[in-house]
């Protein structure tokens, strides 16, 4: 059973993150969420970033110029309005970090799918 895995996995290797770059990637194609509200957005959703202690400024600015190297962030003008979701930081004792968007109230504000799953009866 593994030895069938490998087979598949080796064959479409090119499929799979490179050994050179952390994160995969899709070229051309960016992730659009279907909103029930215009701009602009509601005030809860743009509210200010949550306060970061020091060392954590340093690790989010250390983590985003590597997203921003590897293209999956882009640096946002002085005039240009941001929106939706700020970061939040997640420290661990180990001097680990993890960085992910709070999305709680854009789900509010989120058009919901309107296809269930079929049930099988």
């Amino acid at each position: 059973m593994w030895q069938g895995l490998i087979n598949v996995s080796y064959r479409y290797r090119n499929c799979f993150v490179p050994n050179n770059e952390p994160l995969g990637s899709i070229k051309g194609y960016e992730a659009v969420i279907p909103l029930n509200v215009d701009r602009p957005y509601p005030p809860v959703l743009r509210r200010p970033a949550y306060p970061a202690r020091l060392r954590e400024k340093e690790a989010l600015e250390n983590h985003f110029k590597e997203l921003i190297r590897l293209g999956v962030l882009r640096k946002v003008g002085h005039n240009e309005e941001v929106e939706v979701t700020n970061p939040v930081i997640i420290s661990w004792n180990n001097d680990k970090f993890r960085i992910f968007g709070d999305f709680r109230e854009l789900n509010t504000y989120k058009v919901p799918h309107r296809y269930p799953v079929p049930r099988i009866s």
